[in-house]
């Protein structure tokens, strides 16, 4: 799993609004608990509100959410246009 996503998915784990360990975090997305303290550090160094601490868990405070992608119509454009030519060459997209 790419860091981009583990970052995300441990975001939205936490907005579930219950005390979730490192432990259990690093369980279940197959990394160790020591990746997590990094990756919780570097979400609250980005303003991302977690409260918790090592050894007791961490939690969201309530009503965070991740801002919306705002693409203009013509970057929208580029990137279905990407996307169809990635298909069409047998990529994933």
């Amino acid at each position: 799993m790419r860091r981009a996503d583990r970052l995300f998915q441990i975001v939205q784990h936490l907005r579930g609004g219950r005390l979730v360990t490192a432990q259990k975090l690093g369980t279940w997305l197959e990394v160790s608990e020591r990746t997590i303290y990094r990756d919780i550090a570097d979400l609250q160094s980005t303003g991302v509100p977690i409260d918790g601490e090592a050894g007791v868990g961490y939690m969201m405070r309530e009503g965070f959410d991740l801002p919306p992608l705002m693409f203009t119509r013509d970057e929208i454009v580029a990137l279905v246009a990407g996307a169809r030519m990635v298909r069409a060459f047998g990529g994933a997209a």
